[in-house]
């Protein structure tokens, strides 16, 4: 990888109104010109990202939004961005112009913040303009209050430190593999290199994951699929785990000993990036799929489809099968995602190692609300495989949430599935991978 990418860094996001200082703000905190900055309200329309390094934090990524009080038609949808940025942040601060002061605005913007758990800080902007601070209103929830000027550089560091202290120190969520490894321990990894595989590079939950390995000072071993049975007998002893990409999950179970656990990087995702137990609870819902039903697939990249796409081909054909019909699908990609999802009977997620844990999170409560039923690449293949219950057997309370799951999940609308059909074992034929 040449840079962290975004959804590994935290994210801080500036929200206030129109002209109170938030483009300017981002330019003092990065000493870049990353930011268009105007006298004219509104300048800022869709989120503008900045990825640095702020030590001892390291990587973060600051967005700066549209102003909360953007108006028309456009300026509601503006509004509606910000929003969303607001949510899915790690860390907001909110600018306040000194020269205005604190009001609606700004009060709903906390209030929001403290429902949705959000840290928040409130950087008290254009100090150079006014004479002296009057006291801040009361306001709902305590912040910390940071006086600053974008425009002479004053309160800047000063702002920085309330930064570094703010942060969550949770904001990355669970790990990805380390906490399952002792050192010394050996894991082997099957990264199938197909079509889509970026030339010269690896994809990066696979990056991610060898590297928490290394720091768990424990061994990866990498191969295709078709060196898996070669690597195997030639280790001394069993591998801790073996982890593969979910499109030959069916080619590396045969092979893999029963004795050796086996999971995909999808399904060390779910965990690290969401909630296994809502993800897994989602695969429970599949059977209750019927012909014509709406089923929505997002991807957090935007990469193009080619060939045998699993999101746009191989998924859908394995549903359809299963389904036993012809099903309607819809497509999201990179940062887009429905604010309505109720229609859908299924979401369909990709492993999100692209975008934020606070923002997959603030997508699983969106669906949850809507009683939709969501779940990711990895366990839905899986499942589709009829082996779940072998591939969530090495992540902790992942087998107990999906056998509860199963347990309390209705039989489909027409009545054709049962109990007992719910994970054959014979896996659908003509399934890509």
């Amino acid at each position: 990888m040449k840079g962290t990418p975004r959804g590994a860094r935290l994210r801080i996001a500036l929200v206030g109104r129109r002209n109170a200082g938030k483009s300017s703000l981002i330019n003092a905190l990065t000493g870049q010109q990353t930011a268009i900055v105007s006298e004219i309200p509104g300048t800022t329309t869709d989120p503008v990202f900045k990825a640095m390094e702020l030590q001892p934090l390291g990587p973060v990524l600051f967005v700066d939004t549209a102003g909360l009080d953007d108006a028309g038609v456009l300026g509601e949808q503006r509004v509606s961005r910000s929003r969303r940025a607001l949510d899915s942040a790690d860390l907001v601060i909110l600018v306040v112009d000194a020269t205005v002061g604190i009001g609606s605005w700004e009060e709903g913007v906390c209030r929001r913040a403290a429902e949705r758990g959000v840290r928040l800080l409130v950087a008290w902007n254009k100090v150079d303009l006014v004479a002296s601070l009057c006291e801040l209103p009361a306001l709902p929830g305590k912040f910390p209050l940071v006086a600053v000027s974008a425009r002479t550089g004053q309160g800047v560091e000063d702002l920085r430190q309330a930064i570094i202290r703010a942060a969550p120190a949770d904001w990355s969520g669970q790990p990805i593999i380390a906490d399952l490894l002792s050192p010394g321990d050996t894991v082997v990894l099957v990264a199938p290199q197909d079509i889509e595989a970026p030339r010269g590079r690896l994809i990066l939950p696979q990056v991610q994951t060898i590297r928490e390995i290394l720091d768990a000072n424990a061994a990866a071993c990498v191969v295709k699929e078709d060196g898996l049975e070669r690597m195997l007998g030639e280790l001394g002893r069993p591998p801790r785990l073996v982890v593969t990409d979910s499109q030959v999950f069916r080619a590396v179970e045969r092979i893999t000993p029963p004795e050796v656990p086996l999971t995909s990087f999808s399904i060390l995702f779910a965990r690290h990036r969401g909630d296994i137990a809502q993800l897994v609870a989602g695969a429970a819902a599949v059977d209750r799929l019927e012909p014509g039903d709406e089923v929505l697939v997002a991807e957090a990249c935007t990469h193009h489809p080619i060939g045998d796409d699993i999101g746009r081909v191989k998924i859908p054909r394995l549903l359809e099968e299963r389904v036993g019909g012809r099903l309607r699908f819809t497509w999201v990609a990179g940062g887009d995602f429905p604010d309505a999802p109720g229609r859908f009977r299924l979401v369909v997620h990709c492993g999100a190692c692209m975008i934020g844990r606070r923002e997959m999170l603030l997508r699983l409560h969106q669906l949850k609300t809507a009683n939709v039923p969501v779940v990711n690449y990895g366990v839905l293949i899986a499942c589709l495989l009829g082996i779940l219950e072998r591939a969530l057997g090495p992540v902790p309370g992942a087998l107990e949430a999906w056998r509860r799951a199963r347990a309390e999940t209705p039989p489909c609308r027409s009545g054709r599935c049962g109990p007992t059909q719910r994970l054959p074992r014979t896996p659908p034929a003509g399934n890509g991978g």
